[in-house]
């Protein structure tokens, strides 16, 4: 399909949205943002551990329980990798955690990063959402024909959400999302990762990844999202994000893994984390003291 075509189709996707499409774009955002005052956290913890040996997947299993168990109480959300889901199964130990999160009354995404052809996203998607998970985080360099569309249409028919990545938080991220590029529907030069921010808001997403790394990075999106689109940033603590900068540049969500999941004393740092945020989150929206 020619570039230009596939640019009408999504433009068509998005005009006929009717209210119940709508609707159910939202339902995740919103929430999310409930569950965030309810809970009085804006921390997603990011559940993930060091590879274990296949014969040691009852003790990750109960190594992850254990930390949700002592850190649920300062947390909005939970993020899962493939650290749990390669050894645990999706449908099995993951499940049962995702049940966990729920009934103490938190959200949940999966982190696979849905970055292949549209068949293929769409079973990715009705697979983690069978599975019980409120949103998945997808990657915009797969484009939209046949590759974001099956997701955002397998969403809103479940009423779950769908995040975009636009800057990752590894030294590398400039690589690939740092590029330089020529807009194809617009043929203006722009960077890679600009391009994938006005994707988002043109698509609706219900939020973006941008590394708590890279504070300046947040800013540029935030400064084109406005608070339409909440952005999640991971990297705080292990990769060098800090707190203060990440919510002071725009984040809304703080994504958080190591600092907490290889703790000697998870709660206390996930505490810790969650109280730093509250006055840095204050500040963002302008009711410093």
């Amino acid at each position: 399909m020619p570039k230009s075509e596939a640019g009408k189709t999504e433009k068509r996707f998005l005009a006929q949205r009717d209210s119940r499409d709508r609707c159910s774009n939202v339902a995740f955002r919103l929430k999310m943002e409930q569950t965030s005052k309810k809970t009085g956290s804006n921390i997603v913890l990011a559940l993930d551990f060091p590879f274990e040996k296949p014969e040691n997947r009852s003790n990750l299993f109960a190594k992850a329980n254990r930390v949700l168990d002592a850190v649920h109480t300062y947390l909005c959300a939970v993020k899962f990798n493939h650290h749990l889901v390669l050894p645990l199964g999706v449908f099995d130990g993951v499940k049962k955690l995702i049940e966990k999160a729920h009934e103490n009354g938190l959200m949940t995404i999966m982190d696979c990063k849905a970055n292949d052809m549209g068949s293929t996203n769409q079973v990715i998607a009705e697979y983690y959402y069978d599975a019980g998970f409120d949103a998945l985080i997808a990657n915009p360099f797969i484009g939209w024909e046949e590759g974001l569309k099956p997701v955002f249409e397998v969403a809103r028919k479940e009423q779950r959400g769908v995040i975009l990545l636009v800057y990752m938080s590894h030294k590398a991220a400039y690589e690939g999302y740092g590029q330089t590029i020529i807009d194809a529907q617009t043929g203006k030069q722009l960077l890679q990762y600009v391009s994938f921010a006005e994707k988002a808001l043109r698509l609706d997403a219900d939020g973006v990844v941008v590394g708590a790394t890279y504070p300046e990075k947040i800013k540029e999106v935030h400064e084109l999202l406005g608070d339409k689109i909440p952005i999640y940033s991971p990297g705080i603590g292990a990769q060098g994000g800090t707190v203060q900068k990440a919510l002071e540049a725009g984040t809304r969500y703080l994504i958080v893994g190591r600092e907490v999941t290889l703790s000697e004393d998870p709660a206390y740092a996930a505490k810790k984390i969650r109280d730093l945020a509250k006055p840095a989150e204050q500040c963002r929206k302008g009711i410093c003291f």
